[in-house]
């Protein structure tokens, strides 16, 4: 960092190739929208760059870099008008050496998956937010809140609020379902 700080190009561009797919999924959840999503964290980083020398000296880079990215894919989300429902894909964190999942096994877990998603993507976008920087993007209470501006102590009460209504939606779903089929 600090020798991206001091002007090196290729010191930016490792924390770029480090962050890019990070940024992208960050401005996934604002913009709903692929395309959109990579120019939003493009600028980010573009405008991340040339705010390098803003940059306090020692804090956490990545933290510092998605909220510029989210508060671009937001103003690019907002200048386009788009409502668009919020697809997250989950990292299924099996490494390269597991063995696969018998085809019932997967197809369970890729119907979990699916139902999980929607119950996200119909959450207030407040909520969508915490719950996908701390569960898909797997940022820690300090980084979401350094990305959303706010205090850890917000940070964790909105991240609890957002899981009781996640709870509460796939609960609801579910009585439904049972409903259905009696």
């Amino acid at each position: 960092m600090e020798r991206a700080r001091s002007g090196h190009i290729d010191a930016y561009e490792e924390l770029v190739r480090r962050n890019q797919d990070v940024a992208v999924r960050t401005a996934y959840l604002a913009t709903g929208d692929a395309e959109t999503a990579h120019d939003a964290a493009q600028s980010g980083f573009v405008k991340a760059f040339y705010a390098l020398r803003r940059f306090r000296a020692g804090a956490p880079f990545r933290p510092w870099l998605l909220k510029i990215v989210a508060n671009e894919a937001r103003n690019q989300a907002r200048s386009a008008r788009r409502r668009t429902t919020h697809e997250l894909q989950l990292d299924e964190g099996r490494r390269w050496d597991d063995a696969a999942p018998s085809p019932e096994m997967a197809a369970l877990a890729a119907l979990d998956r699916e139902a999980l998603l929607a119950a996200v993507n119909r959450l207030p976008g407040r909520d969508r937010q915490a719950i996908a920087f701390r569960y898909f993007l797997q940022l820690s209470e300090e980084e979401m809140a350094a990305a959303l501006g706010c205090a850890r102590g917000t940070v964790k009460s909105r991240l609890s609020r957002a899981l009781e209504r996640l709870r509460q939606t796939l609960a609801n779903e579910g009585e439904h379902e049972g409903k259905g089929h009696r």
